[in-house]
């Protein structure tokens, strides 16, 4: 059985770690505010987000929005600006809060009933290795019926625990599951 890849790239093939493709496919589904935080009405949008109801501005604070209750009231009626540290410590708990309320939705959805979502894993590149040395890879589909780790795991914002559970799905695809640890494309829908 393979073992993680420990030397990628040693002889020029390039890729990306699986886990971070589905971190971006995932972000991908969140939606965000699509108007900058450095307007008015992106800055509007984020803080009514946060502040809608007590227990989103409870996880806004726990996902590091610091400043006083009568703070964001004075940003919220537009008496004062935030500060570039504090624009960021809002653009941050705002996608924070986000992620975990859609975590939700994007399990259902991936999960289906116990149905599972197919998902297309594209090979690592290889035009830079030479010839001896290239690998046959091809195309590989796995059916995930399970997504309840990866998720929560992206929804955290862990990095190692979501590259743990990503290795634990693709270690369905069998006996070549190593070969799939970095790959060009990983594509799933929701």
């Amino acid at each position: 059985m393979p073992e993680r890849t420990n030397d990628f790239g040693k002889y020029g093939a390039s890729g990306v770690k699986g886990h971070e493709l589905v971190a971006r496919q995932l972000e991908s589904y969140v939606n965000y505010i699509a108007t900058p935080i450095t307007t008015d009405r992106g800055l509007l949008a984020r803080l009514h987000y946060l502040t809608r109801t007590v227990h989103a501005l409870a996880a806004a604070r726990e996902a590091g929005l610091s400043v006083t209750d009568r703070t964001i009231a004075a940003w919220l009626d537009e008496e004062r600006r935030p500060s570039k540290k504090n624009l960021a410590a809002i653009e941050d708990a705002y996608r924070t809060v986000r992620r975990r309320n859609v975590a939700r939705y994007l399990l259902a959805r991936l999960n289906r009933e116990g149905r599972g979502t197919r998902v297309e894993f594209h090979p690592l590149n290889q035009s830079r290795v030479n010839r001896p040395l290239q690998r046959v890879l091809e195309f590989r589909t796995l059916n995930v019926r399970n997504w309840d780790r990866v998720v929560d795991a992206w929804a955290a914002g862990d990095d190692r625990a979501l590259d743990d559970a990503w290795i634990d799905k693709i270690v369905d695809l069998g006996s070549q599951w190593g070969q799939y640890e970095y790959v060009t494309s990983i594509g799933f829908a929701a």
